[in-house]
This record gives C-alpha cells, structure tokens and sequence, in this order.
C-alpha cells in the first residue's frame, strides 16, 4: 500500500459556510435564469478541468484508497462526469426551451407551457466511495439548470477533497460553485441551511438524519443512498454465465460500491457448481491480491474492521464461509487488502444480511420458487438495484412487477448507472429523487406553468353576481372536459 502524508485541509468555518450560502443566495437572486451560454459555459469548464487533470485525479483517489486501479477511477469517476458533462451540453438547449402543453377546451384559446426555472442554491453532500463523480456529477446537472452549488466532500478522501477545493475555486466563482470542508458538525450545519434543494448521497441511517436536518426549511432533498441490491439468477439461466457480470458488479472499488450486488438467489441444485464458478472466476480476475494494483483496497481502517466483523459473525453464528484469496488467508490488515468472502445461506440474524455490506463480501441464498425470492424482496427494505438473470421473458416480467427497486438490469450489474437517458435514484429506504442527464436537469428546475389568457375569452361570464347563464355555462364545461 502507498504511503502519503495526509493534507492538512482547514475546516471551513460555520460562520464562513452560512456566509458562502448568503453570497450564493444574492447571486441567484441577481441573476436568477442565467442565459443558455452562461450554462453551457459552466458545463464546459467542468468537462475542460476533468480532462485536463485526470492524472491528477487518479492519483489522489489512489492516496485516499491505499490502492485503487487507475482504470477503475478512469471508469467510474472520470467517465461518469465526462459523460455527464458532453450528454448536458449536447441537450442543454432542448432541455431549457419552454414546453407546449395543451389547453382545456373551455378556456380555448387561451394557451398553456411549463417553463424550467432554476431554483437558486443546490447543496450536495458527497460520498467517500467515488468522491470525484459523486461531487462534480450532480453540479454538472445543477448548473446545466442555472443554479448555484455548494458542495461538501467526504472528510474520509482528504487528498481528493483538497485536490476538489482547489480545482473549483481556480476555475469557479465562490458564488457560483464552491467546495466546503469538514467532518459530521459541518455535515450537520451543512444539511441545516435553507438551501433550494439539497442531494446527499451515503448511507440509509445518516440520510434519515439529513431528511430531518432539511425538514424545518422545507428544503427539497434528493437521497441517494443504498441497502442490499439482490442478483437473482433465474432456472432458465446458467449460473456459469451470470458469473462474470455479478463478479463485476461485487468487486468494482472492491464492493465499496452503493449499487453493487449484496446477495445472490440461485436455485439450489445449482448452489455447488455456482460457488465454484465464483472462485474460478475471483482467482482468473485476481491472481493474486498483494500487490496488485487492479484490487483496490479498503478505504480505511474502521471500514477493514467492520467487514472483519461481518465475517467472523456469519461464520460464529453458523453460516458455512468461503474465503477466496489465491494468495492464502483471510487478508491482509496492514494493507487493508480484504479477498472474496462468500457467505452461504446466511439467516437474517447475521450482520451480513442485516445491513449494506459495503465490501467484498457476498451472500448467497438457495430458492426452489419464484415467489420465494419476490416474497423475501418484498419483506425487507426496498433496493436501490435489482439484477435479474434470465431467459425467460414471463418470468422477467413477473420480477419486473412483482418488486420494487430504485433500478433493474437484465442479464447485468451496474450498467444502468452508465446510461444518461435512464434516471438513476433509489425507492423507500434506498432513497427518494432521482438525478443524471434530464432527470437531473428536471430535479434541480422549478417546473413553472404559465397559462396566457387569450384577448377574446369568455371568463367574465363566471364572475358574480352569479345567474342562470353562468348555470348553463357550468353545464357545457362539465360535458366538455
């Protein structure tokens, strides 16, 4: 594992954070529907800053991880913003142009649009587990909409959210985008200002604690945040093929990953001949893990201990546990290097089916029955994914209806999230709101309907004193609508 000296960032102040969100707030109202080309501008400038310094990018991830691959950064940090940033400015025009909707028959010809409006001050509360995306993904889509951004980082990637503080406030106005830094107390006097929306993206417990910091300003909140996202391989499908993919959607970041697969349903007569698939495929991934710079390790210490935990504890309370490590053992603690735990039929007694596991640690559940799968989804909170793999479209369809997810792949993980015409937000415990390309476009707009009256127009025949006429005109409405 590298070895850095951690950056001494300042915290910010509370004193200076409520003041940023004044000075934003009085830029907003100055200017409060900036023009397509001061838009399209702004996106530019966070498409131009990430090319420019994707190097430098990768790297402090790699300090703030320990060890994380350049492609995995380059995949899910720099691709998602780069993405983000092109499929905005190509559609900005579009997106910001006022829409026709139609006119009830009894107020022709009067006419009727929505206009998107931005709403002012967006606050964004990021994540440690892609602490580039997650920052700069949902300001592209704010200033796409005109507003304004304050974002706070993760106190956990301190020398990304150095490298981010300083990359915005060279290339931004502090009134227009700016970065703030701190630990929980910040976090909370962050959560509390009467932003015009608010986005935070983490864990289900604190983002009930962010709901209830944004309730008393009615601010609107976007959470995205996690739980257990289940793989069901169905009997029409060969498990041998599923592999690849839920080995994919297990270990990217090392399963430091909010969307990653958590449990897997696979028939039962299937069960022995799956686990060792999934070794066979861990092993051809990884062969081995000291050392190499593809396996990403855990962020920190308190994160290594907690998935320690989670092992010991299925294994202590009965459940059968695979450790898949080419290298021997069960990891490496001084480098945080933690291999595949694959855990078997785990009850819901065990930390591991009781809370998001986070790491590289996956549970698998034998079923005989389709409705025992749905029936067992639909007992517990609702995920942010659902990943089906099957043939069999009646079947597919059953799962499509039949449970509820933030989102679903088929024959795949993770692949959605990649996708800017497909919104991207949880459901119940995994979230509210969703954000990306339009959707994101649309969460950080006020949606304006605009009737215009036309010259000629009847609506003074319902003003009083109120007569038999306006008896017969009431008439005609109702049969007309």
């Amino acid at each position: 594992m590298n070895s850095y000296a951690t950056p001494i960032v300042p915290d910010t102040s509370i004193d200076d954070l409520k003041a940023l969100f004044t000075c934003q707030k009085a830029a907003s109202n100055a200017n409060p529907y900036p023009s397509y080309e001061e838009r399209c501008g702004n996106v530019e400038k966070l498409l131009k800053l990430t090319e420019k310094h994707k190097h430098d990018i990768c790297n402090v991830i790699d300090k703030d991880f320990g060890n994380r691959s350049v492609r995995e950064t380059t995949l899910s940090d720099l691709f998602l913003v780069i993405q983000g940033a092109k499929h905005a400015r190509r559609h900005l025009r579009k997106w910001m142009r006022p829409r026709r909707v139609g006119t009830s028959l009894h107020s022709l010809p009067a006419t009727c649009k929505v206009v998107p409006q931005p709403l002012g001050v967006i606050g964004n509360i990021a994540p440690w587990n892609y602490p580039y995306a997650i920052a700069l993904l949902p300001a592209v889509h704010a200033l796409a909409a005109g507003n304004r951004m304050m974002i706070k980082p993760s106190e956990v990637t301190v020398h990304t959210t150095e490298l981010l503080g300083n990359l915005v406030s060279d290339n931004f106005d502090e009134d227009l985008l700016a970065v703030v830094t701190g630990g929980a107390e910040l976090g909370n006097a962050f959560a509390e200002l009467p932003f015009d929306h608010l986005i935070f993206t983490g864990s289900t417990a604190v983002g009930r604690k962010i709901a209830q910091a944004a309730a008393p300003n009615l601010t609107p909140v976007t959470l995205e945040l996690g739980g257990k996202s289940p793989a069901i391989i169905d009997h029409s499908y060969n498990p041998a093929k599923a592999v690849s993919s839920i080995l994919r959607g297990k270990v990217l970041n090392c399963g430091q990953t909010c969307i990653g697969v958590d449990y897997v349903f696979v028939p039962t007569e299937k069960l022995d001949g799956f686990v060792g698939d999934m070794k066979k495929g861990f092993t051809k991934f990884f062969p081995n893990l000291d050392g190499n710079v593809d396996y990403t390790t855990i962020v920190s210490d308190r994160h290594y201990d907690r998935l320690r935990n989670v092992v010991t504890d299925a294994r202590d309370k009965g459940a059968k546990v695979v450790t898949v490590n080419p290298d021997g053992g069960e990891g490496n603690t001084n480098n945080r290097i933690l291999p595949l735990n694959i855990v078997i039929n785990p009850s819901d007694d065990m930390a591991v089916m009781q809370e998001e596991v986070f790491g590289p640690v996956l549970s698998i559940k034998t079923y005989d029955s389709l409705d025992e799968v749905t029936g067992y989804i639909n007992s517990h909170d609702r995920p942010l994914a659902l990943y089906w793999f099957g043939h069999d479209r009646a079947r597919e369809k059953h799962m499509l209806q039949n449970t509820w997810a933030g989102g679903m792949c088929v024959n795949e993980t993770l692949f959605h999230v990649f996708q800017e015409k497909l919104p991207f937000g949880g459901i119940g415990a995994s979230g509210m709101g969703t954000h990306t390309g339009k959707a994101g476009f649309d969460s950080f707009s006020a949606h304006k309907p605009v009737f215009r009256q036309a010259r000629l127009n009847s609506a003074n025949l319902l003003n009083p004193p109120y007569s038999r006429l306006t008896d017969t005109l009431l008439a005609v409405m109702k049969k007309i609508v």
